[in-house]
């Protein structure tokens, strides 16, 4: 009978770190991937790590060498691969032994793998991991979801190995089926948001003030000391800072200006609006990378119109700096509102002030304002925005984001998502708006009907329809 404590089947490169992680933190990892090879190779250069990690060169050596109840981690690629391997586990399996898909899967495929792990009396879990290759190896962020004894069945070995913050393990229990995933792909989202903002800033310093590499470095750094402290603040000054190893210049300037993605915060976009929730800033985020990627369309474009990106008088540090500030809590509280909401159609009661709590440490948009939204989302029942802090941290900052935006248009820069931001708080601070007009042309058009102010129901119909 097998000794191994866990499983873990991909040892590419987030697989691999995780699995030294475990054995980092004292618990004994059956290994396994595709390419035997790489297994061994794996052990055999994990130094004093290597006594806690045992190679298997099948599926059927891996199930062997864990102590039963046993637990396999999948950290293989997102789609099919991953019912493949499962349905390749489970013969091999017995009813109690547990699977965990710790992939960046498609929540809806982790609803539809937990139902079918339901039906067959055995139990699954799917959860996020978030913190790259670096937090994955020495303390990720993780969101777990599916069967709630599952989670406390492995929660010792989750919870040793996530980021501390404080002391505080960054690994909670979401929900049900495919909660956890959920909640990692809006996390992906507000990425995405995050980094986009702070690129059209850089590109404000870089094309519109023509500030230096060194200086824009210098500047993020200064952030970073601030109310921006975060993750990302810190990496883009020691991105900008960066020196090419080909030559002597800075490195952000040889590289290519087509950003890649893994298709998580595209899934965060389609979901809000299946949800019906307003996320304009990570929606602004995901159709700027893919407009990255057309780059023989944007030189065509620039040929025929001239360059956009004019240089101007840029605002003041002061004012930049509030800029991202504001822009940063409305990406947050429009990622919140979209838990919130799909919290109540999935029935899932999504922890929102323990989400916060788990993006801390470990993950990708760990900040320091979460501290303060845990608190927010704890003692209000509303919108992270119009919590008494962040409300008043939105008046104070709203302007310098509004005079940043109207500029930056002005000059011919493009700031999808900080005027994405702009856009959506005038939106939600404006109590009548104009869709009286939309309801009145789709009644004209379609006999949709309308609710009037003085009667709510929705079966008036106007003049125009006979």
């Amino acid at each position: 009978m097998g000794t191994s404590r866990i499983g873990l089947i991909g040892l590419g490169t987030m697989g691999a770190a995780l699995a030294l992680n475990m054995a980092n933190n004292g618990v004994s990892v059956a290994v396994y991937n595709r390419t035997t090879q790489r297994t061994h190779d794996f052990v055999d250069g994990a130094g004093e790590l290597a006594d806690r990690l045992t190679a298997t060169e099948s599926l059927e050596d891996l199930v062997a060498a864990i102590a039963p109840p046993r637990a396999v981690v999948l950290m293989v690629p997102a789609g099919d691969i991953v019912d493949d391997h499962i349905a390749r586990l489970r013969p091999l399996m017995d009813k109690d032994d547990l699977i965990i898909d710790a992939g960046n899967a498609n929540f809806r495929d982790t609803i539809r793998r937990a139902k079918a792990a339901r039906d067959d009396g055995v139990p699954y879990l799917g959860i996020g991991v978030s913190g790259g290759e670096d937090g994955a190896r020495h303390g990720p962020s993780i969101m777990g979801g599916g069967d709630g004894a599952a989670w406390e069945r492995v929660a010792p070995i989750l919870t040793a190995i996530a980021a501390k913050h404080d002391g505080t393990p960054c690994a909670t229990y979401m929900g049900p089926d495919g909660a956890g995933h959920f909640v990692k792909a809006v996390h992906n989202g507000i990425e995405y948001a995050d980094m986009q903002m702070i690129a059209e800033i850089y590109g404000l310093l870089r094309d519109g003030r023509g500030a230096s590499y060194d200086d824009i470095a210098a500047l993020f750094e200064r952030w970073d000391g601030g109310p921006l402290q975060s993750y990302l603040v810190e990496i883009t000054a020691k991105v900008c800072a960066a020196k090419d190893p080909r030559g002597a210049g800075p490195l952000l300037a040889v590289i290519e200006d087509t950003a890649g993605q893994k298709g998580t915060g595209r899934w965060t976009a389609i979901e809000a609006q299946h949800l019906a929730a307003p996320v304009p800033v990570i929606e602004a985020a995901v159709a700027a990378r893919n407009m990255s990627a057309l780059k023989d369309r944007r030189a065509a474009g620039e040929a025929r119109f001239g360059a956009g990106a004019q240089a101007f008088d840029v605002p003041g540090d002061a004012t930049l700096e509030r800029a991202l500030i504001a822009g940063k809590i409305l990406c947050y509280s429009q990622g919140f509102d979209m838990l919130s909401r799909a919290s109540a159609d999935f029935d899932w009661s999504l922890p929102l002030p323990e989400i916060a709590k788990v993006w801390r440490a470990g993950c990708i948009i760990r900040s320091a304002m979460l501290d303060d939204m845990a608190d927010a989302l704890t003692d209000s029942d509303t919108s992270l925005m119009l919590s008494g802090g962040f409300a008043n941290r939105l008046e104070d900052a709203m302007p310098a984001l509004r005079d940043v935006v109207a500029r930056a248009i002005a000059a011919g820069h493009a700031v999808p998502a900080l005027a994405g931001a702009v856009t959506y708080f005038d939106t939600m601070r404006t109590a009548r708006g104009t869709a009286d007009m939309i309801q009145g042309q789709r009644d004209f058009f379609g006999w949709h009907g309308f609710a009037r102010l003085d009667d709510a129901g929705r079966d008036h119909h106007g003049p125009w329809v006979d």
